[in-house]
């Protein structure tokens, strides 16, 4: 197919905020060009052979100038396949995106605008500012705070921004605030208008500050409010108190690392992240197939002579299904066998597979398990239990003492993943992590083996660790963390709930 070049709007900061049609885009690109205010977590979507590459963009720190950037996406573009432009907030709203959309009509290239969230609407809405209300105003104006440098004359109408629109939002304009405060007053703005600079909008990192035309300088400087911020001039802004709601998040502006495996993080992800986390996906453990696969493929086979199957994980269901349909088997093999879960989620899994568990018990251990087995005949029954390789050996060996025959199969494994290493050291060393999860003994295990022995104890101080239950609790302790969080539920929910409840209470 011919080349094609989609020139993105990547939204305001909260991935979430990416089009439908954005999404599609940046998933079947063969290039990515993405630039510093375009969300990291955007490029999960990206398909693994695809080529990204990171143009920066930031304030007067560039890594290509606007001219390079266009030259590579037209270099990228003549060499075939789709090219995908990835820009912050909408790329015709002070993105330059009509500038590069210009190169590459000029360049004979196929292009398409796919519009994205402005900062400019996003940013003030989380800050609960409306840019626009019947009671206050009709008019709004989106205004450059950073015209092109190498104009002779400003092309802005301060006259009629002062005294003609309800609502101004400027942006890039942190740097030149002082000046566009002196010019709205000088021009006739009263130095009571209400103000607002909303930095990281819509991302954990959101922070807003608040004053007047005559105040909002000096609060600004002592705040020590940065780039990239947006200025929201107008009667609006007192809306906020009553309208603010992002920023009442409990969890707002903490940085918490998510150690588990990249397949089952989504789950906390999203639970942090809607209480106002800032998520860390470092992974320390991949959920991989057994070395050999023979045992559990022999298991399926002979699933007429087992009495019951005990799953104890979420995995330990996927991996044991998988085999099933490998075999040309489905769950009508399970027809006569009974079942037993460990916790709802495990429980849960194995209902999307048409199974209700016969077993669930209370508490979601093994312990627990072995609890409601007393309660039944297993003289000369015989279980399968597929699970983990390294699971801890207290259900089978119980089972067996009550006079059951045993299958513990390998389903799955784990295997460390050292990737990003150095930067979640470098996150550490500078105390810029609040938090750390840890949902099994193995994510404990691992994150204690990317770490350099002689600066453990000094890279942990001021972190605060979460873990799901006591089993994993005592790993920890075994290995010399302390332990501040340990979730009654031993669930992801219930652990979400523990980090809350601890937050709530230390505010106290």
């Amino acid at each position: 197919m011919k080349a094609k070049v989609y020139l993105v709007g990547a939204g305001p900061g909260d991935p979430g905020l990416i089009t439908v049609k954005g999404k599609e885009c940046i998933q079947t690109a063969d290039v990515i060009i993405y630039d510093y205010l375009a969300s990291p977590a955007l490029l999960k979507y990206a398909r693994k052979s695809a080529e990204l590459i990171y143009v920066g963009k930031k304030g007067d720190d560039h890594t290509l100038s606007q001219d390079q950037i266009n030259a590579l996406i037209v270099e990228k573009a003549k060499t075939g396949g789709t090219v995908t432009r990835l820009k912050g907030g909408d790329p015709f709203i002070f993105g330059r995106g009509g500038e590069e959309a210009e190169v590459l009509f000029k360049a004979g290239l196929s292009f398409e605008i796919v519009p994205g969230v402005t900062s400019a609407i996003a940013a003030p809405a989380y800050a609960g500012i409306p840019l626009t209300h019947r009671k206050l105003t009709s008019t709004l104006a989106f205004i450059t705070g950073h015209e092109d440098p190498k104009k002779e004359e400003t092309s802005i109408n301060w006259a009629a921004l002062a005294t003609g629109i309800g609502t101004l939002v400027f942006f890039m304009g942190v740097k030149n605030l002082p000046k566009i405060t002196r010019q709205l007053m000088d021009h006739g703005k009263s130095p009571d208008t209400p103000v607002a600079l909303v930095r990281w909008g819509t991302t954990p990192r959101q922070v807003t500050v608040s004053g007047t035309l005559e105040t909002i300088v000096e609060k600004v400087r002592s705040a020590g409010l940065k780039a990239p911020a947006l200025i929201v001039v107008g009667d609006v802004v007192n809306l906020r108190p009553t309208l603010k709601w992002f920023e009442k998040r409990a969890l707002l502006g903490k940085r918490i690392v998510v150690t588990r495996a990249r397949q089952q993080a989504s789950d906390l992800v999203r639970l942090l992240s809607d209480l106002g986390a800032e998520c860390l996906e470092y992974p320390t453990i991949k959920i991989i197939p057994p070395k050999d696969p023979e045992p559990l493929q022999q298991a399926v086979k002979n699933l007429p002579t087992y009495d019951w199957i005990v799953f104890t994980s979420v995995n330990g269901v996927i991996h044991f299904f998988e085999q099933l349909f490998a075999a040309g088997k489905d769950v009508r093999a399970l027809s006569r066998m009974q079942t037993a879960a460990i916790g709802p989620a495990t429980a849960e899994q194995l209902r999307k597979f048409g199974l209700n568990s016969d077993i669930v018990p209370e508490n979601y251990r093994a312990e627990s398990v072995v609890e409601a087995f007393k309660e039944m005949n297993l003289k000369g029954k015989k279980i399968l239990l597929p699970r983990a390789k390294e699971a801890r050996p207290i259900l089978p060996v119980e089972l067996t003492k009550m006079g059951a025959q045993v299958d513990e199969i390998p389903a799955y494994a784990t295997q460390n993943v050292t990737e990003n290493t150095g930067d979640l050291t470098k996150q550490l060393e500078e105390k810029r992590v609040d938090l750390i999860t840890f949902t099994s003994s193995s994510t404990v295990k691992n994150f204690k083996a990317l770490l350099p022995a002689d600066n453990f104890k000094k890279l942990m101080q001021g972190v605060t660790i979460a873990s799901i239950g006591p089993i994993t609790t005592d790993t920890a302790k075994q290995l010399d963390f302390d332990v501040h969080i340990s979730a009654e539920s031993y669930t992801i929910p219930g652990l979400v709930e523990a980090i809350l409840q601890y937050y709530q209470e230390t505010k106290k």
